[in-house]
């Protein structure tokens, strides 16, 4: 397994395998806890010798010094994988960070690019007449104008412009794009007369 710090990035499973190693180093250190519990409670700082500076023969020596240096060894390991620990988290948190700030970077570009591909619109339709042209061809209230035939953005001064085009295109398709809830929207539109109004209705 890749050390945290390694040159491979630290996954959830190396955090995982960290954590159930240090697991096992704790119950290791319990057991040999218990081990000098067993040999009448001596703990880690217990004289081995008697008063008169003999070893203990109350107690197995031999196993009580095992167990009292593998306390020491555990407790190191369970130090350094403390530690490993620590950093794997630290790792993986900062690489949730990065991620997180690349894709809402990624989203607000990709949301500018869309705002800025849209094109501008140079009116808005305001009403539409049931049953006129400007309906049957499919155009709503609040549509944004952003072509009308030749008309755009660019060349629109006032609305006789659109006017002019339409007086022109009497029973020929216009084309019409608009904007409708941010989306572009290609409609054809014929200008002809009808029971109302003027040729768009």
């Amino acid at each position: 397994m890749a050390q945290p710090g390694g040159s491979r990035p630290v996954t959830v499973s190396d955090v995982q395998q960290l954590v159930k190693r240090k697991d096992e180093v704790e119950a290791q250190i319990k057991a040999c806890y218990e081990l000098l519990e067993g040999q009448k409670g001596v703990g880690m700082d217990e004289p081995l010798v008697d008063a008169e500076g003999f070893p203990r023969d109350d107690i197995d020596l031999y196993q009580v010094r095992t167990a009292r240096h593998n306390i020491i060894c555990l407790q190191n390991d369970h130090k350094a994988l403390m530690k490993q620990v620590e950093e794997a988290l630290h790792q993986l948190h900062a690489r949730e960070k990065e991620k997180r700030a690349k894709d809402e970077a990624e989203a607000l570009a990709e949301a500018m690019s869309q705002t800025q591909s849209l094109p501008q619109a140079f009116a808005k339709v305001n009403a539409v007449t049931p049953g006129s042209p400007a309906n049957i061809s499919g155009l709503q209230v609040d549509d944004e104008i952003v072509e009308f035939g030749s008309v755009n953005v660019n060349n629109f001064q006032n609305l006789q412009n659109i006017a002019t085009v339409v007086q022109h295109s009497e029973g020929r398709p216009l084309s019409v794009t608009v904007l409708r809830s941010g989306k572009k929207v290609h409609v054809g539109l014929t200008p002809k007369r009808w029971a109302g109004k003027g040729l768009l209705g």
